[in-house]
């Protein structure tokens, strides 16, 4: 246990949720554990099973959250944008329930939060990632600003804004728009991905992204996240037809394409 509890005011904790309680449980208690404390904690459910439910709802006064519920499932992008509207505070940490805080987190999220607050022109900070941000200039604490570059061919060049766990301004959907609802979570990833650099969007990464974060999911409670296996092929062949495919698409969504411009 953390000693002196660490208070964030102008930050609310949210964290979307479906059908794994026991990950949500152990999210909150690392959380707890650090004895961070935000403004307010809310727990986006997207109608899971009963027995998830009832052990959320305990979770009100075990942990303090806020819990909002939906009678029906409305997919990722729902939950993300029912939690968000719940949102009062100038900042949103946003944190899907199967990652754990590391005791590193603690300093870089102070650190994050400052240069926030002191350049209003950054939208968001990012924490995690399965890859580095390919094009970032150094910057401080530890962070980088990422620079998106057109035409270099590495494909994570699209992501910068990302769903991994980060801190964005409760402005967000003023300067970006809404998730997409009624597609795959991943497709509303890239929407949102796209509507941040359409509409300049800027942000910092941190460079040791994966030492604040980690990601695991249990046999018992497995990602609900289901992806095409032509997207996940190792064959050489599949993957020159993804890198070529994705450049094309990318650069006529964002140069051609105006349906994602706010």
């Amino acid at each position: 246990m953390i000693a002196d509890k660490i208070v964030f005011e102008d930050v609310t904790l949210l964290i979307t949720h479906y059908n794994r309680s026991s990950s949500l449980e152990r999210l909150l208690k690392a959380f707890a554990d650090l004895n961070i404390q935000f403004s307010e904690i809310i727990v986006s459910d997207d109608c899971s099973a009963s027995a998830h439910l009832d052990i959320l709802k305990s979770f009100v006064d075990k942990f303090h959250i806020k819990l909002v519920t939906t009678p029906k499932n409305g997919g990722l992008a729902n939950n993300l944008n029912k939690g968000q509207r719940a949102v009062k505070t100038p900042f949103t940490l946003y944190v899907q329930e199967d990652f754990i805080p590391q005791t590193s987190f603690i300093d870089h999220f102070k650190d994050s939060l400052r240069i926030m607050i002191e350049e209003p022109d950054l939208d968001i900070a990012r924490y995690y990632a399965y890859n580095s941000y390919p094009y970032l200039n150094p910057y401080k604490a530890g962070f980088s600003k990422m620079i998106y570059k057109p035409w270099f061919m590495d494909k994570n060049k699209i992501y910068q804004y990302s769903d991994h766990p980060h801190l964005r301004r409760n402005t967000f959907f003023d300067r970006f728009g809404i998730y997409n609802e009624g597609i795959k979570s991943d497709k509303a990833e890239y929407e949102m991905s796209i509507s941040f650099i359409q509409n300049k969007g800027k942000g910092i990464f941190y460079n040791d992204y994966k030492g604040l974060f980690i990601q695991e999911n249990s046999a018992e409670e497995p990602s609900t996240v289901k992806r095409s296996s032509w997207r996940q092929s190792d064959n050489p062949i599949l993957s020159f037809v993804r890198l070529i495919y994705r450049q094309i698409k990318y650069n006529y969504d964002l140069h051609v394409n105006t349906k994602f411009k706010r």
